[in-house]
């Protein structure tokens, strides 16, 4: 409001200005009208004061006395306070004052103009001036005493001062200034109303921002080049630019009459008459094709109406067409990226492009491969000519090649000339073209007459390899391809030839690491009366993984089973694979135990990642990840039916009990191969005869569409039933239940159905310490062989035994035990509680010992030691028809001179 920029101060100051002048004028006009009413009040007063006292009785008599003075000084007085005059003064016709509010006047002259006095008492008349004297400006009036006969007896003068008659303007003066005071109050609060009137109807906007704001307005409002309108609630048009009276060809007083009074045309009024907003709505306006959006006003602080803008598109419509179609290619080529190579298969591929193009660009859609380029294998140079049909698209019952068929094309042809350029050719009327009939002139025939007419052919290169070509073709009432299509056909065949070539090297990387996965994987399976097994192994559609099973011969009859599983795909996931599969198989020679085993293998993973981790080159750097590998391994003993297991990172088994139920064992869990840390624990399971054990990896029961719960449910299920299934038949089951339709991960699966060697195949001695016993736990063997029908290694086997014994008498400690094993070898057995281990070595000539051990490895098949608890086993196999080479050269004297040498530990 003080601002004097603003509107309001503007007003506010003028407000004051008036109001000042109003009450200057007023004071000067008051001021000018009291001097003028007092100084004729004073006249008349000072007049009668002066001719009432002349007149008074006695005052003629007093003049004429001895002394005037004394009488008519207290009379003069006592006349002036009662009239309120300032003086009134008695002199006689020489000027002399007989009278005077200051005694010490009397007797003086009188200071007025005496002579006009005089001459005006003469004649009987009183005489009024204004003076300015001692007492301040002042009317002084001055009657004449006048004798019966006429003449002048004297004269009295009355003054009084025209400030002590103005006393009452003043008073005035405080009560005009208060009504000033109160107009310039009321002014002030009616000027801060109108102050926050005004902001709230201008949001706070000053004069210079208001001013800008509707010079722009102006400026938009009518350089606009598009229309602008506003219609109100009653469907009037308060407003409207001069674009929008162009447009609309409005008339000069648009503004008074109804919308529907202004003929325009019935579309564009019941588009504008309507309570809907429009957006880019085209409508026809005479010649004109206008676009049409219209938004309500209310929500933005105006009165309920529309605003209207127009655009004229005219000019565009002639090119609405070619960008509607540019739109629709963009999008096709969009759609096309989305959609072409999904699966990574080449055939797939292909008949994702050709199903792409149809029909949204052509009616029929040929691809055409190199057989080479489907079975994922590298295109050779100049080998493009001939080529198979592998997907087709929109076919209309026309005589085209089928799907399958081996084309060779002719020069003359487009494909042929296009293959030839690298480039796109386009046939626009096939009727008028000779070249390509010239493939198969009547099937050419027959394709013209079922409405084909024009073709755009192109081959799929990528990285300057042809991989094929694709045919476009239009038939019936469709346009012909025109020059502006080959652009758009070489984008799309240059995107898809980018996919199709993916998809062919991911074929040949998926075949190079399935064809690596089966050959690491086992061939056949070990000659072993343990246990019946039959396997799966089925890579993902994604390609060979890492998942592994081995099936182990061990000595004494036992079988180990093993699965496992590296993190990821192809080659490398084979590769490792590979490396952790001989590694088992080297620590499964060594007779250790589960849990040792795969304490190795961790350490063995771990070092994976070390070396792979600290390569520096670019081809170290695609495997710095970690490699992340998790096995299940578990050892079968025939002779007890005890199953030792352990696993690490890896799902644990299921087991189907002949009765039919089905559990999964509590195998204590430990982390991943490579991650170490806590050991290794293992579960023993006692498992009777015909028990199917069930090993497999996670993705058989695990996908990412179903939760491992799930597959394991379904697992479980489909051994419920099969007690009397074979191993091959439970994997078929197994399979068929719960493998994904689409599998995602590879699968490892191993079925083994447990058997017992039977007791009578199984003999065992206690041996005490004492060399005496090693004669009687030989004859008794002798025996045993003997019921066996194994006389033949009678000799081979009692010189075997006879030196084990004899170690462990010497060498081990209590309790000493010997376990002979009928099975497909004859498998002999010592064991004692000590831990050392002998150790093969040639004895010298002069040694007197050392050629016992050495003898055992000459007549045994093979031989080693095992740890277990609480000591070691010694064992040896034998073949069973004796075929061995040291026993078919020692003549009978070798043989009793061995033996005698042992009977002298009896001694």
């Amino acid at each position: 409001m003080l601002d004097p920029r603003s509107l309001a101060g503007q007003v506010f100051v003028l407000q004051v200005v008036i109001v000042l002048l109003l009450v200057a004028a007023a004071v000067t006009v008051l001021l000018l009208q009291t001097e003028r009413d007092s100084t004729s009040q004073a006249q008349r007063q000072s007049l009668s004061v002066a001719e009432t006292f002349a007149n008074a009785p006695g005052t003629l008599q007093a003049l004429d006395g001895r002394d005037p003075t004394a009488v008519l000084q207290p009379r003069a007085e006592a006349a002036r306070k009662r009239a309120g005059v300032n003086y009134v003064v008695v002199f006689n016709t020489r000027g002399i004052r007989y009278t005077h509010p200051d005694p010490a006047q009397i007797g003086k002259h009188v200071v007025a103009s005496f002579d006009k006095v005089l001459a005006a008492a003469r004649k009987g008349h009183s005489y009024l001036e204004v003076t300015t004297g001692p007492l301040g400006r002042a009317v002084d009036a001055t009657a004449p005493v006048i004798r019966p006969d006429g003449s002048l007896a004297g004269m009295v003068s009355a003054g009084v001062k025209t400030e002590q008659v103005s006393r009452g303007v003043g008073r005035q003066i405080p009560a005009l200034l208060g009504m000033a005071a109160g107009s310039l109050a009321l002014a002030a609060g009616g000027t801060a109303l109108v102050t926050r009137r005004l902001r709230r109807q201008t949001h706070g906007l000053g004069p210079a921002e208001m001013t800008q704001m509707y010079e722009h307005h102006d400026a938009v409002l009518h350089a606009v080049r598009e229309g602008v309108l506003i219609v109100d609630a009653e469907g009037r048009i308060p407003l409207a630019n001069d674009e929008a009276r162009r447009l609309l060809d409005l008339p000069p007083d648009a503004e008074r009459p109804h919308l529907t009074e202004l003929g325009l045309e019935p579309g564009m009024t019941a588009l504008l008459t309507s309570p809907e907003p429009v957006t880019d709505a085209v409508r026809l306006a005479g010649d004109r094709l206008l676009a049409v959006n219209k938004r309500p006003t209310a929500p933005y602080g105006g009165q309920p109406g529309w605003v209207v803008t127009l655009r004229d598109t005219t000019e565009l419509a002639a090119v609405t067409g070619r960008a509607e179609v540019a739109r629709e290619r963009l999008k096709l080529l969009y759609d096309a990226g989305v959609r072409i190579g999904t699966t990574l298969d080449v055939v797939r591929t292909a008949e994702e492009l050709a199903e792409v193009a149809v029909p949204r660009f052509a009616d029929i859609a040929v691809v055409d491969l190199l057989d080479v380029a489907i079975r994922g294998q590298e295109p050779a140079p100049g080998s493009w000519r001939q080529m198979r049909r592998t997907a087709i698209s929109g076919d209309q019952g026309l005589p085209l090649h089928p799907v399958g068929d081996l084309i060779t094309f002719v020069p003359a042809t487009p494909q042929a000339r296009a293959l030839e350029s690298g480039r796109a050719v386009l046939e626009a009327d096939l009727r008028e073209v000779q070249g390509w009939r010239e493939q198969d002139a009547d099937r050419a025939r027959k394709v013209l007459d079922g409405g084909l007419h024009s073709l755009v052919t192109l081959p799929l290169q990528a990285r300057g390899v042809v991989l094929g070509m694709v045919t476009f073709w239009r038939t019936g009432d469709t346009p012909a391809f025109g020059e502006e299509d080959l652009s758009f056909a070489e984008e799309l065949a240059a995107r898809a030839a980018v996919a199709v070539d993916n998809a062919r090297r991911f074929t040949r990387e998926h075949a190079m690491a399935v064809t690596l996965q089966r050959s690491l994987l086992p061939r056949g399976l070990p000659e072993q009366n343990a246990l019946d097994v039959a396997w799966r192994y089925l890579p993902a559609e994604a390609g060979g993984g890492g998942d592994w099973f081995d099936v182990i011969a061990l000595p004494g009859a036992r079988v180990a089973l093993a699965v496992g599983d590296v993190v990821g795909h192809g080659l490398h996931a084979a590769a490792t694979m590979g490396r952790l599969r001989t590694a088992m198989q080297n620590f499964s020679a060594l007779d250790l135990p589960p849990d040792e085993l795969l304490g190795h293998l961790d350490e063995l993973v771990a070092r994976i990642d070390s070396e792979e981790s600290a390569g520096d080159g670019p081809e170290d750097r695609e495997h710095q990840a970690v490699t992340g590998a998790t096995c299940l391994y578990a050892i079968y003993d025939p002779v007890t039916g005890l199953c030792t297991v352990a696993r690490a990172g890896h799902p644990g088994l299921a087991v189907a009990y002949p009765d039919g139920t089905v559990t999964y064992p509590d195998v204590p869990a430990s982390p991943p191969l490579g991650l170490g840390g806590d050991p290794i624990e293992t579960a023993e399971l006692r498992l009777p005869p015909g028990t199917r054990l069930v090993l497999y990896t996670d993705g058989l029961v695990e996908d990412r569409d179903r939760d491992i719960d799930v597959g394991r449910d379904a697992l479980r299920r489909s051994l419920l039933d099969g007690t009397d299934r074979t191993p091959e038949e439970t994997c078929q089951a197994v399979i068929d239940a719960t493998l994904p339709a689409h599998p995602s991960d590879d699968v490892a699966l191993l079925v083994a159905r447990t058997r017992l060697l039977p007791p009578s195949e199984v003999a065992e001695w206690d041996v005490p310490s004492d060399p005496a016993a090693v004669a009687p736990v030989r004859a008794a063997c002798a025996r045993q062989l003997a019921a066996w029908g194994l006389e033949e290694l009678s000799f081979t086997t009692e010189l075997i035994l006879s030196e084990l014994i004899t170690n462990a008498i010497r060498y081990g400690t209590q309790p000493i035990k010997v376990r002979l094993l009928h099975d497909r070898a004859l498998i002999c057995e010592v064991s004692d509680g000590s831990s050392t281990s002998p150790h093969l070595r040639r004895a010298k000539i002069t040694d007197e010992g050392g050629r016992g051990l050495f003898l055992v490895a000459q007549f045994a098949q093979r031989w080693g030691t095992r740890y277990v608890g609480g000591g070691k086993v010694i064992w040896t196999e034998q073949h069973l028809d004796g075929a061995d080479a040291a026993t078919a050269t020692a003549d009978t004297a070798t043989a009793d001179a061995l033996l005698a040498q042992f009977d002298d530990l009896d001694l």
